[in-house]
């Protein structure tokens, strides 16, 4: 059983909805709670480490990738419990967007895939109702022209 399963509080979460003119950036997840879904990139925050710092630290370990001009754009709280109903999971999610700087992103840490996204393909990737909101969020912070 992993430290972040059935927590006796909630824990930080860090998104990073890195946007293309055209597409956002997700990545398929490769451990619980969301193992083989597609989201946002992003993970725990580590003690002693501001939020934005997280946001940059996961982001490079999950795709390789590098952003400027972080954004809030969001908070999600993301409870899962288990068949008895005792939450196993409990993060509460601060989700940051900016524009994508360059570099090709790449899977590493605990994410098996990335991909571009276009706005009108979010269908093919099952994406959680939540992270549906945080993109279209993000998208009105930092506009394209």
């Amino acid at each position: 059983m992993s430290p972040r399963e059935y927590p006796d509080r909630p824990l930080v979460g860090i998104g990073v909805v890195v946007l293309k003119p055209d597409a956002v950036l997700l990545v398929r997840r490769g451990r619980a709670p969301a193992l083989g879904q597609w989201s946002l990139p992003g993970g725990a925050q580590k003690l002693g480490e501001t939020a934005e710092a997280a946001a940059h630290r996961e982001l490079a370990e999950e795709t390789g990738l590098a952003v400027a001009g972080l954004v809030l754009a969001a908070h999600v709280d993301s409870i899962h419990r288990d068949p008895d109903g005792r939450v196993r999971f409990h993060y509460t999610i601060l989700d940051f967007a900016a524009r994508f700087a360059g570099g090709e992103p790449r899977p590493g840490s605990d994410v098996t895939e990335t991909v571009w996204a276009g706005f009108d393909r979010f269908e093919a990737f099952a994406l959680w109702d939540e992270a549906l909101r945080v993109i279209a969020l993000a998208r009105r912070l930092l506009p394209f022209a």
